[in-house]
């Protein structure tokens, strides 16, 4: 049977992450901290700083779940990471600066072919948020991305960052699913892997162009956009 039957014919449930799956991080960040970096005067290119600061948050954020103790706050991360940026890239700055900063996260819109995708797919599943975001923040994006997700899931409820296997087993617990009717959905390669590899189906978004390392854990489908996930699975 080929993937896409087998697919359509068991899962329930579309499953996204957030931060630069349905809204375009490192877009709307770069574009909201390159008029701060300018008044900084700092003349480096803002995309870069960006993506300085993205590795960081999540280097940070790996560093916090590999600990195993209290889950340090998605907002919290992002403060250290930031002010860690900062420091290295020689900008003076205040906590205002850094909060500011961090707080753009919650503002996101959304990649432009995924309002109208994410409304076919929703005519025949159930549309989840699984995120490493607070649950606060989550919830205030609400206003800026617009979507009528189902439910909208922090990491924070299984005291891990994904790729944690706790963080998938948690999100379809909530949602009352088995793992494998769940199309976990992600443009990023390590929460595919982390998906999968706890049992859920996958998707990867590969909007960047980027193969796929060679894991034991493949997605079932790699498409280039949501418009494409959309015409194959609704």
């Amino acid at each position: 049977m080929p993937i896409i039957d087998t697919l359509k014919s068991t899962i329930k449930l579309c499953m996204f992450d957030q931060y630069g799956t349905v809204v375009d991080m490192q877009g709307g960040l770069r574009d909201f901290a390159a008029p701060f970096l300018k008044a900084k005067g700092w003349t480096g290119d803002p995309n870069a700083f960006v993506t300085w600061w993205r590795r960081t948050h999540f280097e940070n954020s790996m560093i916090d779940a590999l600990l195993q103790r209290q889950h340090m706050p998605y907002r919290e991360i992002g403060h250290l990471s930031v002010r860690q940026v900062m420091d290295r890239a020689g900008i003076a700055h205040t906590e205002e600066d850094v909060r500011t900063l961090v707080a753009a996260i919650e503002r996101l819109e959304c990649f432009p072919e995924v309002p109208e995708a994410l409304a076919r797919l929703q005519q025949r599943y159930k549309l989840v948020v699984l995120s490493n975001g607070d649950p606060d923040m989550l919830e205030e994006a609400r206003k800026y991305h617009r979507i009528p997700f189902d439910a909208v899931i922090s990491v924070a409820d299984a005291n891990a960052f994904k790729p944690h296997r706790a963080t998938y087993t948690m999100a379809a617990r909530k949602m009352d699913v088995a793992m494998e009717e769940v199309l976990f959905v992600a443009n990023h390669e390590f929460d595919c892997v982390g998906a999968k590899s706890a049992g859920m189906r996958t998707v990867f978004i590969d909007r960047r162009k980027r193969p796929f390392a060679r894991w034991p854990h493949q997605p079932d489908l790699i498409v280039s956009s949501m418009t494409e996930l959309a015409e194959l699975m609704a």
